[in-house]
C-alpha cells in the first residue's frame, strides 16, 4: 500500500452505553499476564489508559509524523512473512490460527479492485472484522482502493437499506445468510431506492440471488469462493446465477486443482487399486483439492502441525504429490461453471459461522445427564447452510432434563453453535473404527414422521428443549416458526 494513500472511515455506533473498546479491554485483561510474559505489546485505541501493561494508542497517533516511514523498518518483511492471524474453526476441534502471509493478504485486497471498486465508492462493512471477508476484503480492501468505509458494529436487516440510503452506499458485502435476511424483511415501496450497484461475497443460493435482484433492483452480484487458509479461489466474473466461478485453462495451470470422488459413508476420498484418488466426472459432485506449490502454498495453522497435516492430502493423482484438502464438495457443469455443494467431515455452516461438531459434542457430554452425543448439521427448507442437531444417549439412571440442557448449552456455546434439535437414542451408532455414523441421521433429519426416537427442539421462550411435535415440524417447514 502506498504511503500517501488517503481513505475515509465512518463508524456507525448506536449504542454508546456499551463501548466495544471497553469490552475488548476487559477481555484482554483476563489474559494480560501471559501476553506480557511473551513480550506482546498491547495497545488500546484511547488517549489515556490506567491499566498497567496496556498502552494508550490514540495519543501516539496524534503525535506521530505525517511523513512516510523509513523503509528500513520493514526491510526484513518478505512476501512470505506473516501479516495477520485469522482464527477459523476448521474441520474439527477448537478454533485455529490460520497464518495469512503478506502475499496472501495482497491477493485478498485485489478482490475489490478487480471487481471495479474505486476511490469514489462507498462500502458498507457490517460483517465481523475477525473474519477474512469483513477484515481483509471489506475493511483493508477498501483502504487499498481508497474507498470510503461505512463501518457498522453489527449487521441489522431492518436498518441495512436505511444505512445505505443515508450514507450513499454503492458497494455492499454479504455472506449467504445476509441476502436471505434482507429478503425476509417486510417489503417497502422504496426497496429499490438506493445507490448500491455492486454486491460482493459468497454463499448465496440461486433462488435467493434471483429474489434479491428482483426486489432490490439491478445490483451486480459478484460471487467468489475462497477459504482463510486455502490455496485456491474462484470468482464468478461471468455472473452465472448460483455459480462460484468458472473453470478455465490458465487458472488451472497456475493453480492445479481438481475434484475427486468422495465417500461420505467412510468420510474419505475414493481411491483406486493403485491407491490414487479418482477424479470426478463433469456434473458429478466431488471434493475440491488444490496442489500445494510455490505459487499456491499452504501455510497452515500457527503452532499446530497436527491440524495442518490434516489438511494435506498425499498421493492424489501421482505417487508422492501433495494437495490441500478444502473440505468442500463442488460440482463443475458442462459449461465449466463451478458450484459449491456442501461441506464434508465434522463441520457444518450455520448463520455464516463454521460449527465444529466435535467441540459441540464435547460440551454436551460434560452435562449432568448425557452420556454420548453425535452432532451433525441438517438442512432446513428456506435456510442457508445446516442447523445443528444432536443424537444423544442418556446416562443410566438419569432422565433427559430439557431445562438443564438448555441452560448448559447457552452457557457454553454461542447461539449459532447450539443444537436446535435433539434426538434421544438408546445407543450412538458407530463404524468398525469407532467413528460416529452421521449419514443416516442427516437423511432422517428432524422429521417426527420418520423418526421413532423422542425428538426435542430448543425453545428460547421456554428456556428449555421441548418435545418436537408434528405441528411444530409443519410450522418450521411452512416458515411460521423461525429458526
Amino acid at each position: 500500500m502506498h504511503a500517501s494513500l488517503h481513505f475515509h472511515v465512518k463508524l456507525l455506533c448506536y449504542d454508546c452505553a456499551v463501548c466495544p473498546l471497553l469490552e475488548l479491554k476487559e477481555a484482554v485483561e483476563d489474559v494480560l499476564p501471559s501476553l506480557l510474559d511473551q513480550g506482546v505489546t498491547v495497545l488500546l485505541m484511547t488517549k489515556h489508559c490506567d491499566t498497567p501493561g496496556i498502552e494508550s494508542f490514540s495519543d501516539k497517533v496524534d503525535e506521530a509524523s505525517d511523513s512516510p516511514l523509513p523503509r528500513f523498518l520493514r526491510s526484513h518483511v518478505t512476501f512470505k512473512s506473516p501479516a495477520v492471524y485469522i482464527y477459523t474453526s476448521g474441520t474439527t476441534g477448537l478454533p485455529k490460527a490460520a497464518v495469512v502471509n503478506q502475499n496472501r493478504l495482497l491477493t485478498a485486497l485485489a478482490i475489490l479492485s478487480s471487481n471495479g471498486v474505486t476511490s469514489s465508492d462507498v462500502i458498507y462493512v457490517n460483517l465481523p472484522l475477525y473474519h477474512t471477508a469483513g477484515f481483509l476484503i471489506g475493511f483493508i480492501g477498501a483502504i487499498e482502493t481508497g474507498s470510503t468505509i461505512i463501518l457498522k458494529r453489527k449487521f441489522s436487516a431492518s436498518q441495512f437499506w436505511d444505512d445505505c440510503r443515508k450514507n450513499s452506499v454503492t458497494v455492499i458485502q454479504y455472506i449467504g445468510e445476509v441476502m436471505r435476511y434482507l429478503c425476509s424483511t417486510p417489503k417497502r415501496e422504496n426497496d429499490k431506492g438506493h445507490k448500491v450497484r455492486l454486491a460482493i461475497g459468497n454463499g448465496v443460493r440461486a433462488e435467493i440471488w434471483r429474489e434479491f435482484v428482483s426486489r432490490f433492483g439491478n445490483i451486480q452480484i459478484k460471487e467468489f469462493y475462497a477459504s482463510t487458509e486455502g490455496n485456491v479461489g474462484f470468482v464468478n466474473y461471468a455472473g452465472r446465477i448460483g455459480a462460484v466461478g468458472r473453470v478455465n485453462f490458465l487458472h488451472r495451470k497456475l493453480f492445479p486443482y481438481t475434484l475427486i470422488q468422495y465417500d461420505t459413508e467412510r468420510d474419505e476420498p475414493v481411491r483406486d487399486a493403485n491407491g490414487l484418488c479418482v477424479e470426478s466426472l463433469t456434473g458429478e459432485t466431488g471434493l475440491l483439492v488444490s496442489k500445494i506449490t510455490d505459487i499456491a502454498p499452504f501455510v497452515g495453522y500457527a503452532q499446530n502441525e497436527e491440524q495442518t497435516e490434516r489438511k494435506r492430502l498425499r498421493n492424489v493423482l501421482k505417487k508422492g504429490d501433495l494437495y490441500f484438502n478444502s473440505g468442500d464438495l463442488m460440482k463443475i457443469d458442462k459449461d465449466n461453471f463451478i458450484y459449491f455443494q456442501d461441506r464434508v467431515g465434522d463441520t457444518f455452516r450455520w448463520k455464516g459461522e463454521n460449527v465444529a461438531t466435535t467441540e459441540v459434542s464435547d460440551i454436551l457430554t460434560i452435562s449432568d445427564c448425557l452420556k454420548e452425543a453425535n452432532v451433525y448439521g441438517v438442512q432446513v427448507p428456506g435456510h442457508e447452510g445446516r442447523i445443528g442437531m444432536a443424537a444423544v444417549t442418556v446416562m443410566e439412571g438419569a432422565q433427559f432434563d430439557g431445562s438443564k440442557i438448555y441452560e448448559h448449552v447457552v452457557s457454553y456455546l454461542p447461539s449459532y453453535a447450539r443444537p436446535r434439535f435433539i434426538r434421544i437414542q438408546n445407543a450412538v451408532e458407530v463404524t468398525g473404527t469407532f467413528k460416529q455414523m452421521k449419514v443416516k441421521l442427516v437423511e432422517e433429519s428432524f422429521d417426527p414422521g420418520r423418526i421413532q426416537d423422542p425428538l426435542y427442539i430448543l425453545d428460547d421462550k421456554e428456556r428449555s428443549y421441548i418435545p418436537l411435535t408434528a405441528q411444530v415440524y409443519s410450522g418450521i417447514l411452512s416458515g411460521n416458526i423461525k429458526l
